[in-house]
């Protein structure tokens, strides 16, 4: 029988504005993706919420609708893309330059990418080294620049005549900062802001002009945004959600695939070397160690989640994890990883596997930004406010509840996310226990 919700669901009507911080490759790819599928020429390969489907009830009922058309999302074409930039290029020049996809793709649609000029950005490069550019706003104080940012949300909605907002960071990755006391509160951040706190990041700034002007926000990178007291304290009491961290596309992919199968069959694990090359704008931020760190930290926590070393103490308590990355400018988007896994099985003998996946960064996390702005749509039209652990699936280092460990495990997270679209429209959860078919 279904399990009765009393979560009301607004409906997604009108244009659902989609704001930027960031118009690189992952954005481009992204916009042009969206342009693409609605002339045909190309289908949103690797989106949960367009190609997905969930089962609903037992096996035996042969339910298993599109979660498209389960749940009240936004559609795609619906979507109206704003960015901010240190750069002046517009979106076609940006994609031009940033070499994921093709030309003659990218001229079918250059006429819409064309008209997505990135309004000046918030930058500081004591958190983004290797960075510079000229389209950056000037402020007295950080106080000043949240409210530059403010009031281009506010313009942003009164031009495009959009009826809901998200915004999501596909920025580079900044320098790693832990909390400090001017996140402890909210009250502490906005004196933080006004003396400009050299702890206070861009993409700080960026969260806090979101969530005052009521728009949710999603991290999709690995630096400390979300996460700190004082924001969520200002998600909480503008009923907002906010989803991070650290869009899981490539080699962390690829773990959280990996390590839970060793988990399951009980292999022990002795090491784990990850290396990346890649060329692209964000591999040259990587290149810095502050910002290197921030990946290292985000890249580096999931395998240690998984194998639960404390509850696993002969197979997972002494192994060795190494991440790296290196700067390649001649691979540009066309990421390549390695990793070398040294595993033992039965009686501590030895084996290993080797893994070598020639992807494409922003190929991979183009589907992603599309599923994460769906969702975060869904869920404040839902009234579901804070942190959306259910949304894990898409990140490295998925935020959670202070008192539990972060849910690592890719297989644990899917079913997360479609039990919770089930919890939403009162349908029965599904264990798969399956003893009523044998009874």
């Amino acid at each position: 029988m279904p399990n009765p919700s009393n979560v009301q669901i607004a409906p997604a009507e009108g244009k659902l504005g989609v704001l930027i911080p960031g118009m690189g490759a992952v954005t481009t790819t992204f916009i042009a993706g969206l342009e693409a599928m609605k002339r045909g020429l190309g289908k949103p390969i690797g989106s949960l919420t367009q190609l997905g489907t969930i089962r609903l009830g037992k096996r035996t009922e042969g339910r298993s609708p599109f979660i498209r058309d389960f749940v009240p999302l936004a559609r795609p074409e619906d979507l109206v893309v704003g960015c901010w930039d240190i750069f002046e290029d517009n979106a076609y020049e940006a994609a031009v330059k940033a070499g994921v996809l093709e030309m003659p793709l990218l001229e079918q649609v250059k006429e819409p990418l064309s008209a997505v000029r990135p309004m000046k950005a918030v930058f500081d490069r004591t958190f983004v080294k290797r960075l510079d550019g000229p389209n950056v706003k000037s402020a007295r104080t950080k106080r000043d620049a949240a409210e530059m940012l403010i009031d281009d949300i506010r313009q942003f909605r009164e031009r495009t005549g959009v009826q809901r907002t998200i915004m999501i960071w596909c920025g580079s990755t900044e320098v790693y900062h832990e909390a400090a006391p001017v996140h402890a509160s909210l009250k502490d951040f906005e004196c933080g802001l006004q003396k400009n706190d050299p702890e206070i990041s861009p993409s700080q700034m960026y969260a806090y002009a979101a969530l005052k002007s009521g728009v949710p926000y999603a991290n999709g990178a690995p630096h400390m945004t979300t996460d700190s007291p004082a924001l969520l304290e200002l998600a909480r009491t503008m009923n907002l959600p906010v989803a991070g961290k650290d869009y899981k596309s490539g080699q962390t992919f690829m773990k959280t695939l990996i390590a839970p199968g060793l988990k399951s069959r009980l292999l022990g694990l002795s090491g784990w070397f990850s290396t990346n090359i890649l060329g692209n704008r964000d591999g040259e931020v990587l290149d810095e160690p502050g910002s290197f760190r921030s990946k290292e930290v985000s890249k580096s926590s999931a395998l240690e989640y998984i194998l639960q070393k404390d509850l696993y103490p002969d197979l997972y308590r002494d192994f060795y994890h190494k991440v790296r990355i290196e700067y390649y400018p001649p691979r540009g988007d066309a990421k390549e990883g390695w990793d070398n896994i040294d595993i033992f099985g039965w009686l501590g003998y030895p084996m290993q596997i080797k893994i070598n996946f020639l992807c494409r960064d922003s190929i991979l996390a183009a589907p992603l930004v599309l599923d994460i702005v769906l969702f975060m749509d869904l869920a404040q039209r839902a009234g579901m406010r804070g942190v959306q652990e259910w949304l894990s699936f898409y990140f490295k280092a998925p935020m959670h509840a202070p008192e539990v460990y972060p849910e690592h495990d890719i297989f644990i997270q899917l079913m997360k996310l479609k039990n919770t679209l089930r919890w939403m429209r009162g349908e029965e959860l599904i264990t798969h226990l399956g003893l009523e078919y044998y009874d």
